[in-house]
């Protein structure tokens, strides 16, 4: 199934997507976050086109661990009073399956690095609300360090707490504005 959605602009629902991460902690296990505010937009073209915006909340940070939610929230690692946002940028993109490569600019404490999402189309419908509806799963693996997130800690036994790769998923679902 090629992704084919209808023109127009589509606004991200928070309500039914969920941005998260996992990475490595102490070289034996993953701990996994979600950002719990964020906004974004889906600009579908007549040509199949579409671009991307999505803007991440970094106060919203949520690991289920008071104490470390506080910790990657500040200066070592997001610091979200400097650099609230975090963002993604893609123009441009042309899916061709229902399987695609999205490349855009993500930005994260002020540092922009160009990443590639694996995504997958999950389909457009529309609601008993009357609301057309379109989902997307999407994936990729970033180093922290590129973007300064650089804290960490050595391990008695050798490594370190904190692996600098960051896995990124998210699962989102977007509402084709009305007046489109």
């Amino acid at each position: 199934m090629a992704v084919s959605l209808t023109p127009g602009t589509w606004t991200l629902d928070g309500s039914h997507s969920e941005i998260g991460l996992s990475v490595r902690h102490a070289g034996i296990s993953r701990v996994r976050a979600i950002f719990e505010e964020a906004t974004g937009t889906l600009e579908a073209k007549e040509d199949g086109s579409a671009d991307v915006k999505a803007v991440v909340r970094a106060e919203s940070f949520n690991s289920k661990n008071d104490d470390r939610d506080a910790h990657v929230r500040g200066e070592d690692f997001l610091n979200a009073e400097q650099y609230p946002e975090l963002t993604f940028e893609a123009n441009g993109i042309s899916p061709s399956g229902e399987v695609f490569d999205l490349t855009g600019e993500l930005t994260i404490r002020g540092v922009s690095k160009t990443v590639t999402f694996e995504v997958e189309f999950g389909g457009q419908a529309v609601d008993p609300f009357g609301l057309t509806r379109a989902g997307f799963s999407a994936s990729t693996t970033i180093s922290r360090k590129e973007f300064g997130l650089t804290w960490n800690a050595a391990l008695e036994a050798g490594g370190v707490l904190v692996s600098d790769n960051v896995k990124i998923e998210l699962d989102v679902a977007f509402v084709l504005n009305q007046d489109s």
